[in-house]
């Protein structure tokens, strides 16, 4: 009886440290991705709105481009989600949806790894341009455009940093409900696996 109710006893004291360790990281989470929200969206505003017209070379806009279209999709998307996720933190349930909430946070902190890659190709191209294809710079005609575009990419990296750290608290809260093996259980296997009667002490 003895050997049970330490058991019990320390797997409350486990768990209860636990939730004093979870405690810090629920505050962190939360700010993180209150934090994304405002970074994500205007990320989105400002490509969304980016275009610039010029009297020898035409329009240009940030739909002509793939990799700013992109930007802007996964921006939004991520912002909605970071929108739904601080709604639902509130909510007792959702704690046993961890494993889906770590997930999540790995698919969009990846995409906003791709979304970034992606756009930062095309702007370092418009400033730079290509020799070995012949390609020129454009920001000397387009400066305005491609200053905007700067911006949004700075700002979707920040996103992406914020949701860098959300994938580690996440993976954290997810592999800390885990316990090691206790010293009876691993007596008890052991002796088991030995043929030996347990003794209880």
């Amino acid at each position: 009886m003895r050997s049970g109710e330490g058991s019990t006893a320390a797997a409350a004291a486990a768990e209860e440290e636990k939730v004093k360790v979870a405690a810090p990281f629920r505050l962190a989470e939360l700010g993180l991705r209150v934090c994304a929200v405002p970074l994500a969206v205007a990320s989105v505003w400002e490509m969304a709105t980016n275009k610039q017209v010029d009297e020898t070379y035409g329009e240009v806009r940030f739909s002509d481009l793939s990799g700013f279209r992109y930007l802007v999709w996964i921006n939004a998307i991520t912002a909605a989600y970071s929108v739904a996720s601080i709604l639902l933190s509130s909510c007792k349930f959702i704690t046993r949806f961890d494993w889906l909430i770590f997930l999540l946070d790995q698919a969009s902190a990846y995409l906003l790894l791709t979304s970034a890659s992606a756009a930062a190709e095309v702007v370092y191209l418009a400033r730079e341009g290509d020799r070995e294809v012949s390609w020129g710079e454009v920001c000397s005609y387009f400066g305005r455009f491609c200053g905007a575009a700067t911006v949004s990419v700075a700002l979707n990296a920040a996103a992406l940093l914020c949701f860098m750290a959300l994938s580690l608290i996440s993976a954290f809260r997810v592999f800390t409900k885990f316990n090691p093996p206790s010293q009876s259980n691993s007596k008890q296997q052991l002796s088991q696996e030995q043929g030996k009667p347990v003794v209880s002490g």
